[in-house]
C-alpha cells in the first residue's frame, strides 16, 4: 500500500510542481540526470534565480536535495517544509564544467508540501535540482 500511495503522492507532487525561473540554456549536455524511481521533483535546467514548490514528501524516509550548476559564480538553494527552514547549501558554479551540492536530512525533517528558493549570483548561471527520498 506504501508503494501505491507513494506513486500517487509522486503524481500529484510532479503535477502541482511549479518551477520559477527563465527558460532553460539550449544546452545539449544535462547538469543532473533523472533522478528515477526514488524522485519527487527534478528541474532539468534553469537560468538565472528561480525555485520549486512540490508537495508529496514523506516524513517516514530520509531526504536528500542535490543542486547542480554551471557558469561560473554561485548557487544558494534554501529549502522549507510546513513553513520550517530545513536545509541550506551554497554550490560553487564553475565555468565549463559542472559544480554539484548534496544535503541529506533525516527523515521526519521533510514532509508534505516543501519549497526550495534559487538565489544565483549571476543571471546566466545554469542550474538544475533534484529531491529524492530514497528507500
Amino acid at each position: 500500500m506504501r508503494t501505491k500511495n507513494a506513486s500517487m503522492m509522486a503524481v500529484l507532487a510532479a503535477g502541482a510542481m511549479t518551477a520559477l525561473g527563465t527558460s532553460p540554456a539550449a544546452a545539449a549536455d544535462v547538469l543532473l540526470p533523472h533522478p528515477g524511481p526514488d524522485g519527487l521533483v527534478w528541474v532539468q535546467e534553469q537560468v538565472g534565480d528561480g525555485g520549486v514548490v512540490s508537495a508529496g514528501a514523506w516524513g517516514g524516509l530520509p531526504t536528500v536535495l542535490t543542486v547542480a550548476c554551471e557558469g561560473g559564480g554561485t548557487i544558494n538553494a534554501t529549502m522549507e517544509s510546513q513553513g520550517n527552514h530545513v536545509a541550506e547549501l551554497t554550490v560553487d558554479c564553475p565555468a565549463g564544467t559542472t559544480g554539484i551540492g548534496t544535503v541529506s536530512m533525516d527523515p521526519g525533517k521533510v514532509t508534505g508540501s516543501f519549497n526550495i528558493g534559487i538565489d544565483a549570483s549571476d543571471d546566466t548561471i545554469r542550474w538544475a535540482l533534484t529531491v529524492t527520498q530514497p528507500e
